[in-house]
């Protein structure tokens, strides 16, 4: 039984086939599906997503960095509110994201310490975004560190050092479809990185791994992601299948 521990399963991507879609996952081996939030926008879309698929999708929330804007605190108290009211698995995705908008990185860091606080009120795990902010990122973990932090670097595309660093704060490494880019790179050093610290997700629709590389991704293609990480550990599938899948039990809880 395959996880895959992040896809925004919820968005307007998978409107027009989401049944099929959800079918060829399972099909795939594919039987948990852990959710992360974006924004407010999106809360009732992944809230209807649950009610259809109740064993099979566990909800995080969060504010995703790049929805990190003026009204940022409005929307923080959303994700509080929604705390409040019912039970998640994680905070997230949170994290830092200098791509898109170098300006926010200020508001960016609060909101990130933030909800990192917000995790350790309810002992859950942190799932992180990190795009172009590898330094900024470490510096709030740093700052934030402690046996009561812990959780999952999402999308890891940084260097051996980085993924070593990421994981001294008990932080699993979240490998999806980049392991399979010819110019992804983590696939030339993965097999220095104990499996144990690995989890596999597709972070679905976006970053489908090749063959599939440019085209709208989906959970399906997580055992895609299974087969070059099992090559990459010159391992089996079923093992590699196995020990992620209890490697995010470890995380999540469940």
């Amino acid at each position: 039984m395959l996880t895959d521990t992040h896809a925004h399963l919820y968005i307007e991507a998978f409107n027009d086939d989401r049944k099929t879609m959800m079918k060829r996952a399972n099909d795939a081996g594919v039987h948990r599906f852990f959710i992360p939030a974006i924004d407010s926008t999106y809360t009732k879309a992944m809230y209807d997503l649950e009610k259809e698929y109740t064993s099979m999708v566990f909800l995080m929330m969060g504010l995703h960095p790049t929805s990190v804007k003026e009204n940022y605190k409005e929307e923080l108290s959303h994700v509080e509110e929604q705390f409040r009211n019912r039970k998640f698995y994680a905070v997230g995705e949170i994290g830092i994201d200098l791509y898109w908008d170098t300006t926010t990185l200020g508001i960016q860091q609060t909101v990130f310490r933030k909800q990192i606080q917000l995790a350790k009120k309810y002992k859950l795990p942190i799932v992180i975004h990190c795009r172009n902010a590898f330094e900024e990122v470490f510096d709030v973990l740093e700052s934030e560190k402690g046996e009561d932090l812990f959780g999952i670097f999402h999308c890891f595309t940084g260097t051996e050092r980085q993924a070593k660093k990421a994981l001294s704060y008990n932080m699993k490494l979240g490998i999806g479809g980049v392991v399979t880019f010819k110019n992804g790179k983590i696939d030339t050093y993965l097999n220095n990185i104990n499996l144990k610290h690995i989890v596999l997700e597709t972070d679905a629709p976006y970053l489908a791994p090749v063959p599939y590389r440019g085209k709208r991704n989906e959970s399906s293609y997580l055992s895609v992601v299974c087969e070059k990480v099992a090559e990459v550990y010159g391992i089996s599938i079923e093992e590699v299948t196995n020990i992620t899948t209890k490697n995010s039990k470890e995380v999540f809880g469940i």
